[in-house]
């Protein structure tokens, strides 16, 4: 167990925990992800949801259970080690570092594109720098932004339901609910969605700074992925009674094209406003879980071990937290990733799968590795759904984090390296 000077501060309860999670959840997802999965799935969209759901819970559980027996900061990079071993533990922390960073220079470019199309790499790489500055300050100020966050959002969503579902132009018949257009069509669908479930794990990743988190995170995982169901579906249910399934696989700002169909063009600047802010909050949440899972592998020598350190006031890694920030400054002022990173999707799939397989081995009776047994074939099945060329730059990318993992190994053991590292076995390091 690490030590009182370098553990994080338990301020988070069951509100903010809750909050965390729709606020790394309820993002810029639902506001671009329903056109390319109704393009995937056609009149299957709300199976496709329904599936992506199903998987989602499966994950959310396994999370919850691993995150109330190791309530440090991680998640699955700590769990994949504590239950299977450091390669496995190692192979999730790599993947949700290296893909959520692209995800977190994307989320930075979606917000500079909203805000001021002409100067995106500019908006966004200040969108990087304010948001650093406020988790930098505690986690606390941070759970106060995702507030503020979560209730604008989830008001911009409310009226567009309104407005559709108020609409004369809504129609039942549009919904095309039972009439899936191929099962690939439905995963890939479901694979396009499952992403936008994907935020409930930033609850379990800052474990170490919730308290009661044996209580805690179990309750708060499942309230808000159930938010989350409800308020999706809510939106798919709205959006596709006004456009149905072929204008909305064909929409680049689908619930902007919603209100409009819907005889509301007024709405359209705030739908814009709205998921510019979403966009923030994702992004708020993506720099938490990717710092605080840096922070784990740095303290297991996987990433420099300077970048452990917590701050003696704030009680933040505070050298994580600005070396992660800038990577993605960086990335967001130079290169435009936004349609580069269908690897991050099959890295996640990969995070899940780990999670799974560590809570198989959490109990051996049967009812309960019926979940995480439904979530690891669940994961496996969305992501070689995805397209090939995401499958192929993800599995790329794992496999360099392998190499690297071996080569590490192989200088640890010709002496190179400290004992202080979880390489020597799963609990015993911990």
């Amino acid at each position: 167990m690490t030590t009182s000077g370098t553990e994080l501060r338990r301020t988070l309860g069951l509100r903010d925990a809750v909050l965390v999670g729709l606020g790394s959840m309820i993002g810029a997802g639902v506001f671009s992800a329903l056109g390319p999965a109704a393009r995937a799935a056609g009149p299957g969209l709300l199976l496709g949801l329904a599936v992506a759901a199903v998987v989602a819970y499966c994950n959310a559980m396994s999370s919850a259970r691993l995150a109330a027996r190791f309530p440090a900061s991680g998640g699955t990079y700590v769990y994949g080690t504590e239950r299977l071993g450091p390669f496995w533990g190692y192979l999730a922390g790599w993947a949700f570092v290296v893909g959520k960073t692209a995800s977190c220079a994307a989320m930075a470019l979606t917000v500079g594109a909203y805000v001021w199309p002409g100067q995106a790499h500019a908006v966004a790489v200040a969108a990087v720098v304010a948001l650093t500055a406020v988790n930098y300050g505690g986690i606390q100020k941070s759970a106060w932004l995702t507030r503020v966050i979560v209730a604008f959002v989830l008001a911009v969503l409310a009226a567009v339901v309104v407005a559709c579902l108020t609409s004369s132009a809504a129609g039942a018949g549009r919904l095309g609910i039972g009439v899936p257009s191929g099962a690939g069509g439905v995963l890939r669908a479901a694979g396009l969605l499952f992403f936008a479930f994907a935020g409930y794990a930033r609850i379990a990743t800052l474990g170490e700074e919730v308290r009661d988190p044996a209580r805690t995170i179990p309750r708060a995982v499942p309230v808000a992925l159930g938010i989350t169901l409800v308020v999706y579906a809510a939106v798919a249910v709205a959006v596709l009674s006004v456009l149905g399934p072929g204008r909305l696989g064909d929409a680049t700002a689908p619930l902007a094209d919603a209100v409009r169909a819907a005889g509301v063009p007024g709405l359209v600047p705030v739908v814009r406003v709205g998921a510019a802010v979403a966009a923030l909050g994702s992004l708020l949440a993506l720099i938490l879980g990717v710092s605080r899972t840096t922070l784990a592998m740095a303290r297991d020598r996987h990433l420099p071990g300077a970048l452990a350190a917590v701050h003696p006031r704030y009680r933040v890694p505070h050298r994580a937290e600005p070396a992660v920030g800038a990577v993605v400054a960086v990335l967001a002022a130079t290169v435009d990733v936004r349609g580069a990173i269908g690897f991050s999707s099959f890295g996640v799939l990969v995070y899940y799968a780990v999670a799974n397989a560590s809570a198989w081995t959490l109990s051996p009776a049967v009812r309960t590795r019926v979940v995480p047994a439904v979530g690891l074939l669940g994961c496996a099945t969305l992501a070689f759904a995805l397209p090939v060329a995401s499958v192929a730059v993800g599995a790329a990318v794992l496999v360099v984090g392998v190499l690297a993992y071996g080569v590490r190994r192989r200088w640890a053991a010709r002496g190179g390296e400290g004992q202080g590292s979880r390489d020597s076995g799963g609990a015993e390091g911990r």
